[in-house]
């Protein structure tokens, strides 16, 4: 009896997959997976099995493996819906260009036990009302109050390094680079310097923590279904380590907005009122308390969006650093070409570079832009159509996932000849005003590019220009070394090494 009934239920089982199978081959987003390329496609299945029993190594290597292998963007086929994988720019030109399909894809949802509805994650009228709060945070005369910080940090950094400048011992840059990163977002966004709190390293602990189950989830899309994701028992541990980060952040925000109302100014847009008093530093999250005066935005938004600076504006800055260093590290010409360019700088004496001095290094700027086009911090984004998306004869139907994969898009030889080449001068004006403006996407582009570019550049070369010079970087970890994994933020499993000398 207990067997009959167990075949009954295995039966419709089976029978409800092969109907619900059946239903979404009707539709025309698997006709558009019929016509475009891409691995077989399993009855029920799909190509989910591609993806089944994958740690994150093997799922970098598989995306890598798909572009090659099909020339090109390409598509899968899970769950009864189409996803479009985008290499190349056509495709990618016509999501990023289009004030149509600015939605993000459900995989951001995953994100919002962290940062809520914040600016990376809300869409609509909502989305257009925090980018207009947040854009003078990071308008160009606000630069100068932040390289004060970068400038300090990067000091502590180099002490830091100072101790194992002996030419002969290994550095792993991971946790060095990655903590300057996160004291320095904490300082610019909150205004606190992270090292006279007792919760610091608790905190610093849990945000590693929430990154790496919203990593896990996002690369499991048997874990998309809220109601298996908690029956599994993932729900319970997230929400345990989330409470000590939102419990921090909101304990920041009340200490700052006493200040802030302390300071009492007439006018909360005022140049003036960056500042509260000669020893309180301008941070993000006072433009977001003038906002919460106006009645712009409430105190769960502010919290979103300070939660949203920190965990986005820390790893992919740090990320960026770090394979910046190791590319000069095994380009030696490039790092003596940038160390003769400091000395160039004018001779202030003893007052440090102002964010002109910065602008006027043209080719440790292109050295960057070369390392983000090698190695851009944020490697995948992704986002949901909004109506028709229409590739060579190919229609994707409305709310299509779109995964823009940046790491292949910097890699196409059309537009980047021999690709895996370090060559800076593909930046140069005359080459890069050539090619096409969505060849290159550090920082996204279109309506919803990143807010925090010209931020996270000046942090970039403040340090990398602080770095380089006290020290000469001496190769350990080649490139050909590196083992990535899948993550959102471009990750090296393997450790980044190097060497440094004193000068």
């Amino acid at each position: 009896m207990l067997v009959a009934v167990l075949v009954f239920i295995l039966g419709s089982c089976v029978a409800v997959l092969l109907v619900r199978d059946f239903q979404s081959k009707q539709t025309d987003g698997y006709q558009a997976a019929l016509r475009y390329p891409g691995g077989t496609l399993m009855p029920v299945f799909g190509n989910l099995f591609e993806l089944l029993f994958k740690n994150p190594v093997q799922t970098f290597t598989y995306a890598r493996a798909n572009a090659t292998q099909y020339g090109g963007s390409y598509r899968q086929w899970i769950d009864g819906k189409v996803i479009l994988n985008v290499t190349r720019i056509k495709e990618a030109e016509k999501i990023l260009s289009s004030t149509q399909h600015t939605r993000k894809s459900i995989l951001y949802r995953f994100l919002h036990p962290l940062m809520g509805d914040g600016l990376l994650c809300s869409r609509g009228a909502k989305w257009q009302q925090r980018r207009r709060i947040l854009t003078p945070a990071f308008h160009f005369n606000i630069l100068p109050k932040f390289l004060t910080i970068f400038q300090e940090e990067s000091e502590k950094l180099v002490q830091q390094l100072d101790s194992f400048a002996d030419g002969v011992q290994e550095i792993v840059l991971q946790s060095i680079v990655t903590s300057f990163a996160l004291h320095t977002i904490c300082e610019t966004a909150m205004g606190v310097k992270l090292d006279v709190y007792r919760e610091a390293d608790e905190y610093k602990k849990k945000v590693y923590e929430v990154g790496e189950m919203l990593v896990h989830r996002t690369m499991s899309p048997w874990l998309y279904s809220d109601r298996v994701y908690r029956l599994l028992g993932y729900d319970g541990p997230l929400a345990e380590s989330l409470k000590p980060i939102h419990h921090f952040t909101r304990s920041i925000i009340r200490q700052r907005r006493q200040n802030f109302q302390a300071a009492q100014r007439p006018d909360p847009n005022s140049e003036e009122n960056m500042y509260f008093g000669s020893k309180q530093r301008y941070a993000m999250l006072d433009t977001l308390l003038a906002a919460e005066a106006k009645q712009q935005i409430d105190e769960e938004g502010i919290r979103e969006e300070v939660d949203t600076f920190m965990f986005e504006g820390h790893d992919t800055t740090a990320a960026a650093i770090m394979f910046t260093i190791v590319l000069l590290a095994n380009e030696p010409e490039a790092q003596e070409r940038c160390y003769k360019e400091l000395q160039d700088l004018p001779d202030r004496g003893s007052e440090k570079p102002s964010v002109q001095d910065y602008q006027n290094l043209p080719y440790l700027d292109r050295v960057i832009k070369e390392s983000l086009r090698l190695y851009p911090s944020v490697a995948f984004i992704s986002r949901a159509t909004t109506g028709e998306l229409v590739v060579d004869g190919t229609t994707f139907p409305h709310n299509t996932m779109a995964h823009i994969h940046i790491y292949d898009l910097h890699r196409d030889p059309a537009q980047f000849p021999d690709p895996e080449r370090f060559d800076p001068d593909r930046f140069l004006p005359e080459v890069a005003e050539k090619r096409n403006p969505y060849a290159y996407l550090p920082f996204s582009a279109g309506p919803r590019n990143c807010i925090g570019q010209k931020f996270a550049q000046l942090e970039m070369k403040t340090v990398l220009v602080t770095v380089l010079q006290h020290f000469r970087i001496r190769p350990v970890t080649r490139r050909e070394e590196i083992v990535f994994m899948a993550d959102l933020v471009l990750r090296a499993k393997t450790p980044l090494k190097v060497r440094l000398e004193r000068r």
